[in-house]
């Protein structure tokens, strides 16, 4: 097993406070949520960082956790971790060049491990659609508390629902202002097209102190500004 550390950035109370409520969700959702894939409808909408921090708070609250890279074709995870030699990666374990023990690194933090994407390859759709990549969900889901699976934005290509009708669910990252509903209805219809279960949203870059609206006027001088709230579950127009 390799060894990585995570670059570290301050998190304010606000930011905390969501991804605990992000967290506590998930949990509500059942004892069998147990893999859940993390996707968004654009790039740069955030999913990456709300898997990784995700991640890390599952694994604060005691849980022992996996997060698996499966944005094989441009994944920005590596950059949470710096620049920090690792020889194999999910695209090397997915061709056969090694097991997953050796692909996956144990970092810094208690019970928080991780599965970084690997070489580009030229086929991603086809080796996230494998026996080997299926096997790798259930042993880690015997293995693991929770297994949070990073996956490319769905309105680019098709990987993100590959991966989430093979997951228990499935959450969508949206940067609040930039998506579209006729975009966002879209996305949701082909993951509900693969058989993926849609656990809920997260409406990322949230400006929460402008003052404007219900959350501005009610929680804007006790919060300010946060990113990545979590917005409930798809279909509930409340």
């Amino acid at each position: 097993m390799q060894e990585i550390t995570i670059k570290t950035a301050d998190m304010n109370f606000r930011t905390k406070e969501a991804y605990r409520t992000l967290r506590s969700n998930i949990e509500f959702c059942g004892d069998g949520i147990k893999v859940v894939a993390i996707t968004s409808c654009m790039p740069n909408e955030g999913k990456s960082t709300v898997s990784l921090a995700l991640s890390r708070f599952f694994a604060q609250n005691g849980n022992r956790v996996l997060l698996i890279d499966a944005d094989m074709r441009k994944s920005v995870m590596r950059s949470h971790f710096g620049d920090q030699k690792i020889e194999y990666g999910l695209s090397n374990y997915l061709v056969g060049k090694c097991t997953a023990e050796e692909a996956t690194c144990k970092t810094n933090e208690d019970d928080f491990y991780v599965i970084l994407s690997g070489p580009t390859t030229p086929s991603p759709a086809e080796l996230l659609n494998s026996e080997r990549f299926l096997s790798l969900l259930r042993e880690s889901k015997q293995v693991y508390d929770y297994v949070i699976v990073d996956t490319p934005p769905l309105g680019s290509v098709i990987d993100s629902a590959i991966v989430g009708k093979n997951c228990d669910g499935t959450v969508i990252v949206m940067a609040s202002g930039e998506i579209s509903y006729r975009f966002a209805q879209s996305v949701i219809a082909q993951m509900e097209m693969a058989d993926c279960r849609i656990l809920g949203c997260v409406l990322n870059k949230v400006a929460m102190g402008s003052g404007k609206g219900y959350y501005g006027k009610y929680y804007g001088k006790y919060y300010g500004k946060y990113y990545g709230k979590y917005y409930g579950t798809y279909g509930d127009e409340s």
